[in-house]
């Protein structure tokens, strides 16, 4: 490979490093071409980058970025994600299905690194759509409850002004 090749290899990396907030390092040994693709449309269907690129370049990418990287050795798969709990999920989805493949080897969640087992912490999290209506659902049970409330007293105060029948 040609070093424009790389250089143009490692901004396009950068580019999308810097519109995520996530990277989780794989180590993809053991998937064979056919799962690999497999993984590769299961993230790309939910918005989330899966980079295969030399642990150099990534390392390059990582850093022009802003962002501190790891060495990493080995067969390196980087995902990219700006919904890390979603691509935790997904890759952890992924890996229960597949004899526990890839695996991670560390990473960066909002500028701060993680390891495999905070992955697993983060996959069993809600996703921010979920929370989000969660808390809405939250939201609209207080307010029920407030209009309930309200409804009650309206009608105890409308029973003790009618005047008593003769």
């Amino acid at each position: 490979m040609k070093r424009t090749e790389k250089e143009q290899l490692v901004a396009e990396l950068k580019d999308k490093i810097k519109a995520a907030n996530t990277l989780y390092y794989t180590d993809f040994t053991g998937l064979n071409v056919k799962r690999m693709t497999e993984l590769r449309r299961r993230l790309k269907r939910q918005g989330v980058e899966y980079v295969v690129i030399k642990n150099s370049l990534a390392l390059k990418a990582v850093n022009e970025a802003g962002m501190t990287g790891e060495r990493l050795r080995g067969p390196t798969g980087v995902v990219v994600a700006s919904d890390g709990i979603l691509a935790a999920k997904l890759l952890t989805q992924f890996r229960k299905e597949n004899d526990e493949r890839p695996t991670v080897k560390g990473g960066v969640y909002e500028g701060a690194p993680v390891n495999e087992a905070l992955v697993k912490q983060l996959a069993s999290l809600p996703t921010r759509n979920e929370a989000l209506s969660q808390l809405l659902g939250a939201m609209n049970s207080v307010l029920a409850m407030f209009a309930l409330a309200l409804e009650a007293r309206k009608t105890q105060l409308e029973a003790d002004s009618t005047p008593a029948a003769a």
